[in-house]
Formats: structure tokens, sequence, C-alpha cells
């Protein structure tokens, strides 16, 4: 089954694309979701999307910019931008980088599907790419050290907002799932809980300063406030305004 991933900041959108699309009948399975383009760029290497929806309108990175940087780090993936229909000349934008196609919001399920059934036959009919041969890959590195030199990039980098398991595969010249499989094997962590780790580690040294959420979440390559709250709350199981009190008495 193809996956399917929706990148919408409204959660009335998200849930109404996910009860029209016919699943079963395409043979799609939902893989997540997020609320922004940050959240994306840092969750779609987690869910290894086969298919994305994403809206043209959201903070921070618009959809344009998301499915330019989607495109260039995973040309294979088909995207279909939404987007509403006095947003529609900005939309055409899109084809010229390599969207899969776009629809007009309100939705109207006839299209989405019929969309959909048009990108599921061009996926079955792509040819699949040989997978890379560990043997091959294995000269790339010596033993543990380039997974120790990656490690260290994560620490200098974390607040680069576009860092990710793709960005540092193509970065030091991996193939990216043989770069997650052997990230784990060598650290015990995903590279993406790694790189959480580090993000959030500066976050509660900024929360013991009182600095400001919003700009704690820019400082460690988190920019959209929403998604670095949930980020925060899932690390230390407190929000970060109650972090801030606890470090302040």
């Amino acid at each position: 089954m193809y996956r399917v991933m929706i990148v919408d900041d409204e959660k009335s959108n998200r849930s109404l694309l996910k009860m029209t699309i016919e699943w079963e009948r395409l043979g799609l399975e939902f893989c997540g979701e997020a609320q922004g383009s940050i959240e994306a760029i840092n969750t779609v290497d987690v869910f290894k999307p086969h298919i994305m929806f994403v809206d043209i309108k959201m903070p921070y990175m618009d959809g344009v910019e998301l499915s330019e940087k989607i495109i260039k780090e995973h040309p294979d993936m088909k995207i279909i931008v939404l987007t509403a229909m006095f947003e529609f000349e900005y939309a055409r934008r899109c084809v010229g980088i390599g969207v899969s196609d776009y629809l007009t919001k309100p939705i109207v399920k006839e299209d989405v599907n019929k969309t959909l059934e048009r990108i599921v036959k061009e996926l079955d009919e792509r040819q699949p790419e040989p997978e890379p041969e560990d043997d091959t890959l294995d000269k790339l590195t010596a033993s543990s050290s380039s997974m120790n030199r990656i490690c260290e990039y994560i620490k200098k980098n974390y607040n680069n907002s576009e860092l990710n398991l793709t960005y540092a595969a193509n970065t030091f010249n991996f193939n990216p799932s043989y770069l997650s499989r052997r990230f784990k094997e060598e650290t015990g962590m995903s590279f993406i809980d790694f790189l959480t780790k580090c993000r959030m580690e500066r976050a509660l040294e900024l929360a013991g300063k009182q600095v400001q959420m919003y700009l704690t979440a820019k400082e460690v390559g988190i920019p959209d406030p929403n998604y670095f709250s949930k980020c925060f709350k899932k690390y230390t199981g407190k929000s970060y305004t109650e972090v801030t009190k606890e470090l302040h008495g």
C-alpha cells in the first residue's frame, strides 16, 4: 500500500481530507500528518510517505517553498497542493517545481479521488530503483567514525530548521535509509530523536534564562512555536511555561 501524509495548519481540513479519501479502494494508507511546514520537514523521514497533500498557505514556510524542498530531497514523492480559488495563479508556480497536481478548496471528493487514482497508477508503473548494496556503502565509513562525525554535526547545527535525516545523508553522501539504520545501530537512538534531544537540551537552558518561548523555538531550529511546544512537552512532559516557572521557583 502507498502511504499518504497530510500537511495543513488547520485540523479541520486535515480531518476532512482523511474522511474524503477512499483509502481501501485506492490501496492507500494514512501514515501521518503535520500542522505546518517545519513539522513536515522534521517528520517526513519518519513517516516516509509516497504521496503528500500540502496546503499552500501556512506560516513560516508556505506550501510552494515546502514542496520545492521536499521534491529536492525526495524526487520520487508525489505532492498534491491544496489551494483556495483566489490563490490559484500562485499555485500554478508549483507545476514548475515538479508538483504532481493541485486542487482548489473547498475540496471535492470526486476530484480528490480521481487525482489519487492517476497518481497511484503512476506509482504502480514506476520502475523500482535498486537499493545500494550495504558493502558498497560500508566503504564510505570507517567503523563508527562517520556516525560520530554526524553526531557532532548535529550538535553544532541543530539550529538549522532544514536539518533532517535526508539533509544529513546528502551532506555526508549516504543513502538516507542506510544512514537511518546505521545511526540507530551506533547510537541507540533514531536520527530524529537525537536531533530533538539536542534541540530540547538547548531549549531547557534557555527556559532557565527565562527566554520567551517564540525566541527559544527560533534559536533551536523550530521556528514554528506550535510545533516547538509539541516537541518540548513530549520531551519534558511539561509545557515551556511550566518549566520556566519551576526553574525560577
